[in-house]
């Protein structure tokens, strides 16, 4: 660790990056409670989300990230962090065939989460041991006294030394306070708007105990359906087989379909997406819970500009942009963004040495 450590910082976003972030914060440039992550959802996670059957929470699906690939550069550039993870079982590779599926770079290894894709952001989380701000929404980020200054929608205030911001782009372009005038003076505001996300649909659907799926796959890519592009039976996929807990059936919505009906109601897309769920599997059995998810920010369809890793915005104090934005949208982009993050923060660190 280095002398001169960060005393109180803000990780904005409690998703992929925002947890890898604080975990390596947290190894090298912070002491313990030092880092503080807020979130404006209840709970933690974002687009690595895992959600869980009322009746019975061992019956769960992820409704965002499905699986995770690692081309052979990543293999070898986050080796230790690959196993890391298989050694504490949170991955293990995947082990059924993904239907439609077509490695863009060939020899990438595909990984799963046993517990779900959730568990990979709480690992991080855990091992951070962060104070967690659930339902803080971010309205003002400002400069004061050499301090960065964060206030929530609810008025809620508190200073920090470095605030790290991770939430999707256009969240960030809707910030008050002086992280505008910041974005101007620093000349990234186009580069910002030029970021674009492709948006969909997700919906889960849990089954009792001993329900059979007649269903010849783990997961497959539809490409005959205008509304439907993805289903997998996501305990299948995870090899997660129990007779004591129901299977359950992850569906995600294509791309032009979500961006089309993306101010319908997430309960109503649902009720659209079961219609073309039976053309596509017409023998489905009727499931004990339906959970439908917008993700309106699903996958980065266009970056930053050159995928910097982060944008400093602010030096002292420190102010951050990072996410997958910056690099790509994926876990290694993820924890790509994260370390040039820690990269970043402690160059800055050591210049006021």
């Amino acid at each position: 660790m280095l002398k001169t450590m960060l005393e109180k910082v803000l990780i904005i976003g409690t998703g992929l990056t925002g947890a890898t972030v604080t975990a390596l914060l947290r190894q090298d440039l912070c002491k313990p409670g030092a880092i503080s992550m807020w979130d404006k959802s209840k709970g933690i996670g974002g687009r690595m989300s895992t959600s869980r059957c009322n009746k019975d929470g061992r019956c769960t699906v992820d409704l965002g990230a499905q699986y995770i690939s690692a081309t052979p550069d990543y293999q070898q550039s986050h080796a230790k962090y690959y196993a890391e993870l298989t050694e504490k079982g949170v991955l293990q590779r995947l082990d059924c065939e993904i239907e439609g599926h077509q490695d863009k770079v060939p020899g990438t290894k595909h990984f799963v989460t046993p517990d779900g894709v959730s568990s990979l952001v709480k690992y991080y989380v855990n091992k951070a041991d962060p104070l967690l701000g659930k339902g803080y929404l971010v309205k003002d980020v400002s400069v004061a006294d050499d301090k960065v200054k964060v206030t929530t929608d609810e008025g809620h205030s508190e200073q920090f030394d470095a605030v790290v911001i991770t939430m999707p782009v256009a969240q960030i372009l809707q910030l008050q306070g002086d992280i505008a005038s910041l974005i101007d003076k620093k000349d990234v505001r186009s580069a910002l708007q030029s970021v674009s996300y492709s948006s969909r649909f997700a919906v889960g659907l849990f089954y009792e105990p001993g329900t059979k799926l007649d269903i010849p796959w783990a997961a497959k890519y539809i490409t005959d359906n205008p509304c439907i592009r993805y289903v997998s039976v996501d305990n299948r996929k995870r090899g997660k087989n129990s007779d004591d807990v129901g299977p359950s059936i992850c569906v995600h919505t294509a791309a032009p379909w979500g961006l089309k009906n993306i101010e319908m109601d997430k309960d109503d897309a649902a009720v659209e997406i079961l219609k073309q769920l039976k053309t596509v599997l017409p023998g489905l059995p009727d499931p004990v819970e339906v959970k439908g998810h917008k993700w309106r920010y699903s996958q980065v369809h266009k970056g930053y500009p050159d995928s910097p890793g982060c944008v400093v915005l602010c030096e002292k104090p420190a102010i951050i942009l990072a996410g997958d934005a910056f690099t790509h949208s994926n876990f290694d982009g993820c924890l790509e963004s994260a370390i040039s993050v820690q990269q970043t923060l402690t160059k800055l660190i050591k210049s006021k040495v």
